[in-house]
């Protein structure tokens, strides 16, 4: 045997807690360690949601979670994987945010690695103290633009962490291949820098040419460390986001969920509505709050759906207009980023987004701005006065932020809008009908893309990718889900779903030839062997 006994019970990775066997116990120097009841993965799930159940708040479940997966990692995630539905919202969104909000005070064991400016220069020596030399999925933030609530520096650390664990819940990519990261390039955040228990770099953060150097010597280093390696760039600022995505999709693997994950997820959903309504995906105009990189990358997804189906680039984009702070975005409007000014179209200026709606006659509204209560009864009444089924997606996160609740958006269009919201909502109802609110989470996406990805090792992951992810989705939502309102297959099948997506991934990987492995003559057989499954194994 290798290791010492309190290798296996202080190690998250080899610790089976009550569940080691007794012939187990005898061989790794265990016995007395343990109490002596020998307990399956079941009965210690059982124990984990009765302890959990006496816990009051979503903050205290997620820290109850964090230090189980500290301790026992494959048992954290059996039970997240049995529990989806009810525990992504404590792992990740809305819970997450708070968490984040929260780090400085509820640090307990440090998870992933934080990048500093303190150590420019050196980030592939810190990429080399990892301990594990086969890193397959990097989730790296830079803490400025968390979810909707901000700039929090090293704080934003919960972000990776939580998508990570989403990855292997929902898609079986194993733990010990992902890695989160942190770019502690400073904070911005005044009460951050002011707080005493603030755990990150206490400086203004850095711009321009400084930061990109920073994030180049970064992006190199995860090249020469970790070769197989995909990043996924996540909750960078808008100014951030796009440019940096663009520096780089050409030069490593790597993606940006912000843009291209939301833009999949909110396409898939786009086409389940399109599926509830009838007719032709190309019949419909799309209207966004929002001009930022979300909205954006939604927008070019739509256009690249449409270019399929016969529209020219200029057609395609004139299916596409946004609202900012400041009105319809039109060949007037100043101030605009390349990425944002293909959707500035020829039209005189107006200033509200009730005022774009009654003049523009859009068949889906789309918030991707943060503002609450955005939608608010005159917009939802003016999309429902001119369309029989509006489809509404106020997308935003967190909940704090969603532009209108699923029950507004019904009650307010007499129950006739096809609803899809970005944070998890209380089932609706209306005339004595209730049915689950559809969520248009990220997490049908990238975890499926991320299989996909270990499994075929492309060389880049090109829009198109996200094309196929956002097909092969809608394609997973069955007729009885359209006659529940629902654009999405249910979260609870989302294992399902997101081995279908990781095959029509890399499916397109081999057919581009992108992939760097030799192809299989079972595509479907192929991705399953790379599902890692959380089962307990025997110790030898």
């Amino acid at each position: 045997m290798n290791g010492s006994a309190s290798d296996y019970l202080l190690s998250p990775r080899l610790n089976k807690g009550t569940a080691f066997t007794r012939q187990e116990r005898a061989e790794l120097g265990l016995e007395g360690l343990l109490p002596d009841a020998v307990t399956d993965v079941d009965m210690q799930m059982d124990r984990l949601r009765a302890q959990m159940s006496r816990i009051a708040t979503p903050l205290e479940k997620y820290i109850y979670l964090s230090e189980l997966q500290d301790r026992n990692e494959r048992l954290f995630f059996s039970l997240l994987a049995s529990q989806i539905p009810e525990l992504m919202p404590i792992v990740y969104t809305p819970t997450v945010g708070e968490a984040c909000q929260r780090f400085d005070g509820i640090f307990r064991r440090p998870k992933g690695l934080y990048l500093s400016l303190r150590h420019r220069g050196h980030l592939r020596k810190l990429l080399e103290n990892w301990p594990h030399s086969d890193v397959r999925i990097i989730v790296v933030t830079d803490g400025e633009r968390i979810l909707g609530l901000g700039d929090l520096g090293a704080g934003g650390m919960g972000i990776p962490v939580g998508k990570l664990a989403l990855y292997t819940a929902c898609a079986g990519v194993s733990p010990a291949l992902c890695l989160p990261i942190v770019l502690d390039v400073g904070t911005n955040n005044e009460t951050l820098l002011a707080d005493p228990l603030y755990l990150g770099l206490r400086r203004i953060r850095i711009s321009g040419a400084e930061y990109l150097e920073f994030v180049d010597e970064f992006v190199d280093a995860v090249q020469e460390v970790f070769p197989t390696c995909c990043i996924q760039f996540e909750d960078f600022s808008k100014r951030n986001a796009v440019p940096l995505l663009e520096r780089y999709r050409d030069r490593c693997c790597c993606f940006n969920d912000d843009v291209q994950g939301t833009a999949a997820v909110a396409l898939a959903g786009l086409l389940g509505a399109t599926q509830v309504i009838g007719g032709g995906f190309e019949q419909h105009k799309f209207l966004f709050l929002g001009a930022g990189s979300a909205g954006t990358g939604i927008a070019d997804l739509i256009c690249a759906r449409l270019r399929r189906e016969g529209f020219s680039e200029t057609e395609a984009r004139e299916r596409c207009w946004l609202v900012n702070s400041r009105g319809l975005v039109t060949h007037e409007t100043t101030g605009l980023e390349s990425f944002q000014s293909r959707y500035a179209h020829q039209h005189a200026p107006v200033l509200t987004l009730l005022e774009a709606i009654q003049q523009l006659r859009p068949t889906a509204l789309i918030g991707v701005a943060a503002v609450p209560g955005a939608f608010d009864r005159p917009v939802i009444e003016a999309m429902a006065a001119m369309n029989q089924r509006p489809i509404i997606f106020p997308l935003a996160n967190p909940v704090s932020k969603s532009e209108c609740t699923p029950q507004q958006a019904i009650d307010w269009s007499e129950g006739r809008a096809i609803v899809s919201s970005g944070s998890p909502f209380p089932p609706i109802t209306y005339s004595g009908k209730t049915w689950t609110a559809s969520q248009g989470n990220n997490v049908y996406i990238f975890p499926a893309v991320g299989l996909a990805v270990l499994a075929t090792n492309p060389e880049r992951i090109p829009d198109e990718a996200f094309l196929c992810a956002a097909e092969a989705l809608a394609a997973q939502v069955s007729a009885q889900d359209f006659s529940n309102n629902a654009v999405y297959p249910p979260i609870g099948r989302i294992r399902a779903s997101s081995i279908e997506v990781a095959i029509a991934v890399a499916q397109f990987f081999f057919d581009q030839s992108l992939a760097r492995v030799p192809r299989p003559t079972d595509l479907r057989s192929f991705i399953l062997q790379h599902v890692w499954n959380p089962a307990y194994s025997a110790t030898r």
